[in-house]
């Protein structure tokens, strides 16, 4: 059994931090596993987690792989579970640098209504223990401390992009500590997700674009969450990369087994549409209320998983998995029927859509 903040040891320089799973129902909130790597004279941090709890482990994982005398801290993405003890480098006494995505710091001063807006879209399926607004708020006070931003935040914008060349995978990103810290631009999982490469120790910390078959949040894109799959198992398969990390399965993947992952969610992704489209019907149009509780049953059936499994999530699954099959929402009622968009010409000489 593992604990929250418990250390795993990679290497004398790398150390995996481990968060927990969350469980509204009892008060606790998830924690998304941190790596802390030190490459020469720089401790580097990726993702910060939350709780005091966690914010100690962090403090005594940099003194695992010290000494430092500088620190680099990358936040993956925004979200609440990965972000809340992000001043913890100011506390150490050494110059910081600390970067995360443009794209999620919107989410990361009003993370309430970045929920908020995720919960609208299920709120007529039953999975909300409250109406949108509550139950984003009644979420969002499981997370605590929560201070997101460091005396030193700057967003990986600023900085010039790169082209980012590992073994045969082409990435854009930003390059640290003369390339031995690689952050490359995935933003599959939410808008602003970023993965890490440790070149010295071919660490690929996934973050949460391995959550599952299906991307959750409301600003998840399934294209990007699949075609990173891809590029990060051919690292392996080029043994460019030698041991997998992510932010919530608390395990550590090497070699085949980590391609063997990787390939399964892709698997369980395109069994899930095609379970989908069925479900859907000839006609392509569905009630999502109807549509959620058998695509639940299809998840299960092709054998499914994905961090933080819970009714909330699954539902926001369901709804994405609409989209994917390019349904839409035919009014604003309450589990109004989603159907394909009308196939009519826009214009007189416009090409018709085709039947």
């Amino acid at each position: 059994m593992t604990a929250l903040g418990d250390l795993i040891e990679i290497d004398d320089r790398t150390v995996l931090v481990l968060g927990q799973e969350l469980d509204v129902e009892h008060g606790r909130p998830d924690v998304a596993n941190a790596l802390v790597h030190r490459v020469a004279d720089t401790v580097v941090f990726v993702d910060t987690g939350v709780t005091t709890v966690f914010r100690a482990a962090l403090r005594a994982a940099a003194d695992r792989v010290g000494p430092w005398s500088r620190a680099l801290l990358l936040t993956t993405h925004g979200h609440v579970d990965h972000v809340g003890n992000n001043d913890v480098a100011d506390e150490l006494g050494v110059p910081v640098e600390h970067y995360v995505p443009a794209r999620d710091v919107e989410q990361m001063r009003d993370p309430q209504a970045y929920w908020v807006r995720a919960f609208e879209g299920i709120a007529a399926l039953g999975a909300l223990p409250a109406p949108p607004a509550p139950a984003a708020r009644k979420l969002m006070s499981l997370f605590h401390p929560m201070r997101p931003f460091g005396a030193t935040t700057r967003t990986y914008e600023e900085l010039p992009l790169e082209r980012v060349r590992i073994g045969s995978v082409r990435f854009t990103g930003w390059t640290f500590a003369d390339g031995a810290v690689r952050v490359l631009r995935s933003q599959g999982h939410c808008a602003g997700h970023v993965i890490v490469y440790l070149s010295d120790c071919r660490v690929l910390h996934l973050s949460d674009e391995g959550n599952g078959a299906c991307g959750a949040m409301a600003d998840a894109d399934q294209l990007k969450i699949q075609s990173v799959l891809g590029a990060v198992a051919r690292l392996f398969e080029e043994e460019q990369a030698a041991l997998l990390t992510d932010g919530h399965t608390f395990a550590l993947r090497s070699g085949s087994e980590a391609v063997s992952f990787l390939d399964g969610l892709v698997d369980q992704a395109t069994a899930l549409q095609t379970a989908a489209l069925r479900l859907a019907g000839e006609s392509g149009q569905v009630r999502p209320g109807a549509f959620a509780p058998r695509y639940a049953e299809a998840f299960a059936a092709v054998g499914a998983g994905g961090a933080n499994p819970n009714a909330m999530f699954a539902a926001m699954m369901a709804v994405n998995q609409l989209r994917e099959l390019g349904l839409r929402p035919e009014s604003a009622a309450v589990d109004a029927p989603w159907g394909r968009p009308t196939r009519t010409n826009p214009a007189p000489d416009a090409p018709a859509f085709p039947a």
